[in-house]
């Protein structure tokens, strides 16, 4: 490796693409997205070990003279500074900040030529030692306890936000690709099957997932409140897919359809899934003297009683879908959908993949490769993304792994091993953000008819 290439990769506004020659070509937008996403997970991998009860005893059986190292840092007789819940809220705490900082410095950016670029889209080793710096000082905090209680409130505002902006943008994404396939029904009729087809699968999802929940999560006797939930959420449904195409809302929006109600169908019956697998496990006694599960499927008892499964999987999962979250949540289409602007729905051109732009970006792209270069600069006339939005939804997006590590308000008895295997704080949070993402859908039916102008639309 060159001494040019490493020094473009901690210092240079390319990717560390710009390090490895068998890397496959990558624009810069991406790959400055990438080394964001890279360093949210590494820190969120550190929270995870931060509160897991299994790594600290590995920690104090294997590693040598593991007092005197904690007594020599001044973290604790048993460095029990370094983990649980106070420990996690200081490592987000620095990564909020990091991510708040950048959100403040890359305001009104529009292109990569400004110094302001530079710096968001380079310098990627000493923006690690930024990080690491900013997680490291949040220890030295004075007055901790107060700094503990008021950042836990923030915490949990800022979690809801996170929450509320991917349901949000969930139901723009609903309208969105009922009014662009509809657009194509104009031009060529097979997109009225290809509508027909998805709504069928969507439908045919949610009402099999709520039939199966039924099945393995309730019983003859028992499991009320499972019951009354399936019954509630599957009235949700069935109740957006009548507002839908109820005649007041189609002449107001003659664009909604079966199609948005059949995706939001989908939608609660996953966080519906997730919200009971989520649930404290109820153990029984039964006829033999024996400690049996209910309201849960029997092939899923084992899965319960191995914690550090259930960790792994759950650490891994949540994870990813924070992170998925996130990076669907910066494109330009998601900031311009927050802020109400929408294109014309005579200028909508019907595509599969109608998040993506129609075309000539790819060529404008490779216009841009340099000789030898792995990075595509695709921002130089524009920003590909929005740069503020998207350091501030990363910034919401460590409260809300703050928040879900040290499970809500349950913090002081909150650990890994037990977080995946049941616990009431999430579960609520999740039957919350299901019923919200129903009133936002159902929002955005109604609010046309009380408005006078008919041209409010989604």
């Amino acid at each position: 490796m060159s001494s040019k290439s490493k020094l473009a990769c901690c210092c240079g506004s390319a990717g560390c693409s710009f390090c490895c020659g068998c890397c496959p070509k990558i624009r810069q937008s991406r790959s400055t997205r990438f080394m964001y996403a890279l360093y949210f997970i590494l820190v969120v991998v550190l929270c995870y070990v931060m509160m897991s009860n299994t790594v600290a005893n590995e920690m104090r059986e294997h590693i040598p003279f593991f007092e005197d190292i904690c007594k020599g840092i001044k973290a604790g007789d048993t460095c029990e500074k370094l983990v649980g819940y106070s420990a996690v809220y200081r490592v987000c705490f620095g990564m909020a900040c990091f991510f708040f900082l950048f959100c403040l410095l890359t305001l009104k950016v529009n292109n990569s030529k400004s110094c302001r670029a530079y710096i968001h889209n380079g310098f990627w080793f000493f923006k690690l030692l930024l990080l690491g710096a900013m997680c490291s000082g949040a220890f030295f905090i004075p007055d901790q306890e107060t700094f503990l209680n008021a950042w836990r409130y923030v915490g949990a505002v800022g979690g809801f936000l996170f929450l509320g902006i991917q349901l949000l943008l969930l139901v723009e994404f609903a309208h969105k690709w009922n009014k662009n396939w509809t657009a194509g029904t104009a031009i060529n009729k097979l997109w009225y099957a290809s509508l027909s087809l998805v709504t069928l699968i969507t439908y045919s999802i949610a009402t099999g997932g709520l039939i199966l929940m039924a099945v393995f999560y309730t019983q003859k006797d028992g499991c009320m409140d499972n019951k009354i939930l399936l019954g509630v959420n599957g009235g949700l449904c069935l109740l957006i897919s009548v507002v839908a195409i109820s005649p007041p809302v189609q002449d107001r929006q003659p664009h909604s359809g079966l199609l948005q109600s059949g995706l939001i169908s989908c939608y609660v019956t996953y966080l519906t899934f997730s919200a009971l697998s989520s649930k404290p496990v109820e153990v029984v006694l039964d006829e033999h003297g024996k400690n049996v599960t209910i309201c849960v499927p029997d092939f899923g008892q084992d899965l319960y009683r191995d914690k550090n499964l259930v960790a792994r999987l759950g650490t891994a999962l949540s994870c990813g879908c924070i992170l998925y979250s996130c990076l669907t949540s910066t494109t330009r289409w998601s900031s311009d959908a927050l802020q109400g602007r929408y294109g014309a729905p005579e200028l909508e051109v019907a595509r599969c993949c109608f998040c993506f732009g129609p075309g000539g970006e790819d060529a404008e792209g490779q216009q841009n490769v340099k000789e030898g270069s792995r990075v595509i600069y695709d921002e130089k006339k524009s920003t590909v993304y929005n740069y503020a939005y998207f350091h501030f939804v990363f910034f919401l997006a460590s409260l809300y792994v703050m928040m879900t590590l040290t499970d809500w308000f349950n913090y002081e008895s909150a650990n890994i091993e037990t977080l995946f295997s049941g616990s009431w704080s999430i579960f609520w949070v999740k039957m919350a953000s299901c019923w919200i993402c129903v009133l936002l859908y159902l929002g955005t039916l109604v609010a046309p008819l009380c408005r006078p102008s008919p041209h409010f639309s989604v």
